[in-house]
């Protein structure tokens, strides 16, 4: 009963960071007390004193801006064009059985199965970087936009069409609130899916600067404290994506009565 009354205590907001901080206590009290020798293992303090050369030279700012700037392409390419065949999948029965197909089969796909061919044809530059991240954003953007376009149920149409709304009415008021959820979701899904192949591009296709060559050089001169830094750096800026996201489906969307949880 304490346990549970001490963890509700806890103010909710902060209740995220509880597990964070206790594995990092754990971390430093691993390298402290001599429990790991393994150079793997580096100290948190080594990490910090990592993370503020990287600061203070400009290094981080140059690899990240580098590396968002890459992913905003992408995402706003593959999204974009994603919402677009969704609509067509999810409005046109004809559409879906021309392309429906083929689609679902390319989707079959690994993404980094098209690595080799992306490099063929725009070479290792940007550009591959730019479609790699694109596709990614591409599929789950189609899939939720055509799962909202399909859900919309038929009473709703039938009631709109008792109110003697046209065609443009019928769209804007029916079928877009009632399937904007599901075009949300894909929302997240393809930025989330675009920062994790922004980084898989920059790995693989190790070219120009971006936080994923910070990764590389921290391997390759065996420095596990820029490769923690630069995971602790990919994991923030992902969580600040997807609360991003949230926040703005929250503020869009605030004429739901109720979210899919809550806390």
């Amino acid at each position: 009963m304490s346990r549970t009354r001490s963890l509700t205590a806890v103010p909710p907001a902060l209740r995220g960071w509880v597990l964070p901080a206790l594995i990092l206590l754990f971390w430093w009290w691993a390298v402290a007390s001599g429990w790991s020798t393994s150079p793997l293992l580096v100290s948190p303090a080594a990490v910090w004193d990592r993370a503020v050369q990287q600061l203070t030279s400009g290094e981080l700012w140059t690899a990240l801006s580098a590396s968002l700037w890459r992913n905003a392409r992408g995402f706003v390419l593959g999204a974009s064009a994603g919402l677009a065949v969704g609509v067509l999948l999810g409005w046109s029965r004809w559409a879906e059985r021309l392309v429906g197909p083929s689609f679902h089969t390319l989707k079959q796909i690994s993404l980094f199965a098209w690595i080799p061919m992306l490099s063929m044809w725009f070479g290792l530059g940007d550009g591959a970087k730019v479609a790699f991240i694109g596709m990614a954003a591409f599929f789950p953007m189609v899939l939720n936009t055509f799962e909202g376009l399909r859900s919309v149920p038929r009473e709703f149409i039938e009631v709109g069409r008792v109110y003697g709304f046209g065609l443009w009415q019928q769209l804007t008021r029916v079928i877009a609130p009632s399937a904007a959820p599901s075009v949300f979701t894909g929302v997240q899904l393809a930025l989330i899916y675009s920062w994790l192949a922004t980084l898989g591009s920059e790995y693989l296709m190790a070219s120009g600067a971006g936080i994923g060559n910070t990764l590389i050089d921290g391997r390759e001169h065996f420095q596990m404290d820029l490769v923690l830094f630069g995971v602790a750096v990919i994991g923030l800026v992902g969580y600040a994506l997807n609360a991003f996201t949230a926040a703005l489906e929250r503020r869009l969307l605030a004429w739901r009565d109720r979210t899919v949880a809550r806390y």
